[in-house]
């Protein structure tokens, strides 16, 4: 008989809900499965369906940003001016070094709107506060939503409709849809998961499956595409 080899941690074995610091240590040991560090499929579809409008020189914001990557994307594709929000100072790190690497597509953008740039923060999105003016024409959240114990989702849902401004958009990669488990990080979702904290500050203008998925998510994602109505 041979001994099994030892099952490698997984994001709930180190994140403690209510120790947010426990997400740096996760980033410390490498265990960070959602960071996969190449834009997913579905971002690409939401941003080229044609669907969002708003202005080029609005705002956006990725709240648990993790390493930059769609960040960068964003910020370059949108023409919007974007941050990206971190509890993690080792996430911080890897989101500053991968904006020095994508900085030549942000400058290549800045040619049609100067005034695009991006950048991260250390901040917990719950506490993130905005201006009237300061308000975002876009949110997205990919492995966010999915990372917050349900407890907070109403508090999320709040918190987005704080921050977007009305006829701005919220896009939500739902993922990972798996079967039931009780703890997380990531936590059981579904679609419908959403409808409740967004409630009534909130329409769908998009809801299908990708029309086409990375390989760690074909099966296991839906794209909805949210606009906040008129407070």
């Amino acid at each position: 008989m041979t001994d099994e080899p030892p099952r490698a941690l997984l994001p709930k074995d180190i994140v403690k809900e209510n120790d947010l610091s426990t997400w740096d240590l996760a980033w410390t040991k490498g265990v960070t499965p959602w960071d996969r560090r190449e834009v997913q499929p579905s971002l690409k579809e939401a941003l080229d369906s044609g669907i969002m409008k708003f202005s080029k020189e609005g705002r956006a914001l990725v709240p648990g940003c993790g390493s930059g990557t769609d960040l960068v994307y964003i910020a370059s594709t949108s023409g919007l001016t974007t941050l990206g929000v971190e509890v993690s100072e080792t996430a911080v790190r890897a989101a500053n070094e991968r904006l020095k690497l994508g900085c030549r597509h942000i400058e290549e953008s800045k040619k049609a709107n100067p005034k695009i740039n991006a950048s991260v923060n250390i901040v917990d999105f719950f506490q993130l506060e905005t201006s009237d003016e300061e308000k975002f024409d876009l949110i997205f959240d990919h492995t966010f939503f999915c990372a917050i114990p349900p407890s907070l989702r109403n508090d999320w849902g709040r918190q987005m409709a704080r921050l977007i401004k009305p006829g701005g958009y919220l896009v939500t990669i739902v993922f990972p849809i798996i079967s039931y488990v009780e703890t997380g990080p990531p936590y059981f979702l579904r679609p419908d998961h959403y409808d409740e904290p967004l409630g009534s500050n909130f329409v769908k203008v998009l809801d299908k499956i990708p029309d086409n998925s990375s390989e760690s998510h074909v099966g296991k994602e839906r794209l909805i595409v949210w606009k906040r109505v008129q407070g």
